[in-house]
Parts: structure tokens; sequence; C-alpha cells
């Protein structure tokens, strides 16, 4: 597969993290007495940040404002994210070859800045990536393609160059909404939509290490 320009999700795609969420979610609900819905993590799969807070408020009629429900979801996580989440498995390693090889590199994520670059300057890759690009700053979620067109913009490179890293089935989708290759990086706490992912994705792997 040849491509210009490589975008990288960042939670269960590029970063060990999807274990953070879920325990933010149990925290979350627990401390408002409310049984965690086996369907809650795929109804805000993809989502930008603020809109799972509109939703979360919306379906379980909570009294809170959005904002004050995202401010404890920064307090529930940003520790984690500052000084424990992990890369994925040979992450730096790929990269670094992608770097070498003159590829340029983008991050299209559904978290915000406050979480994304202190883990990515922490794990040592920061300095990789050429471009940023949140769902909150494109205003639409992933499956709408929106953040992949806008890191696109921003690395200065078209669509049809791109390829896009993504665990999730709604980031490949939008992916290919927005013209790009879309390669799945299977991610055991998105197992549930495997199978339908596989017949999206232009290219599965189990991690990095499958392609360095």
């Amino acid at each position: 597969m040849r491509f210009r320009a490589a975008l990288f999700d960042m939670d269960g795609t590029l970063i060990d993290s999807m274990g953070v969420w879920a325990h933010v979610d149990e925290v979350f609900f627990m401390r408002r007495g409310i049984p965690l819905p086996e369907d809650y993590a795929r109804s805000i799969a993809g989502l930008s940040f603020r809109q799972t807070g509109e939703y979360t408020k919306a379906r379980f009629q909570l009294p809170e404002s959005v904002d004050d429900i995202l401010r404890e979801w920064h307090e529930l996580c940003e520790s984690a994210y500052v000084n424990d989440v992990p890369l994925k498995p040979h992450a730096a390693e790929y990269l670094k070859k992608l770097r070498g090889e003159g590829v340029r590199l983008a991050v299209a994520t559904a978290l915000p800045e406050r979480l994304y670059r202190p883990a990515l300057l922490r794990t040592g890759v920061l300095s990789l990536f050429d471009a940023f690009a949140s769902t909150d700053e494109a205003g639409e979620s992933k499956r709408s393609g929106d953040v992949y067109r806008l890191a696109a913009r921003r690395l200065g490179v078209e669509p049809a160059e791109c390829v896009v890293f993504e665990d999730i089935l709604d980031g490949l989708l939008g992916a290919k909404a927005a013209g790009m290759k879309a390669v799945l990086v299977r991610d055991p706490a998105a197992a549930g939509e495997r199978e339908r992912a596989l017949t999206v994705c232009d290219a599965a792997i189990d991690g990095f290490g499958d392609w360095l």
C-alpha cells in the first residue's frame, strides 16, 4: 500500500488507553446510581468529546451541564494520559520508519488536545507529527470524515494520498467517506464490530509490528 501521508487515531490505535475509558464510564455512572448500559461504548464511538457529553446528558437526563460532565471526565482520566497511558507495541518504531521514508504524519482523534498532547509528549513521539486534528475542531463525528479531511488540509496533501489507521468501525467509515485508504488496527475493545470493520478497511493489522 502506497501513501504520502498517514493519519493516526489515538485511543485504541496509537495508545493503549481503552481501559482508562472503561474505568471512567464505570465511575461516572456508579456515582449517579445508573447501571452502565451495554451499548453505551458503541453508541459514543467516533463522537467528539463534546458530542459525547451532549449525548450522555440527553440520554440519561442528567441535571449537570455538558461542560460539567466534560470537566468530570477530564478529572477522571487526565492523570492517566499525563503519567501512564503507553503507546501500542512498536508504534514509535513504525512512526519513525514512516518519517524516515518521507511520509507526513498527523493525529486525527476524538480526544481534546489537553489529553492527547501530554500522552504524545511523554512517550516521545509528539515531534514526529506534522499536524493534529480533533473531532471537536472538525465539528462532526468521525463517521462524517471531516476530522480526516481537516488533518489532510493541515498536512497540505490530498485525501487520496492518505491512509488512516483506526480501531473502530466509525473511524474506518469516515476515512473511506473522506476518500482515503483505511487500515484496521485490531483492538480487543472493538472486537464486537470487527466482522463489519473487515469489510470496510483496505487492510488489517494486529499491531504496528506487522508492518515494520
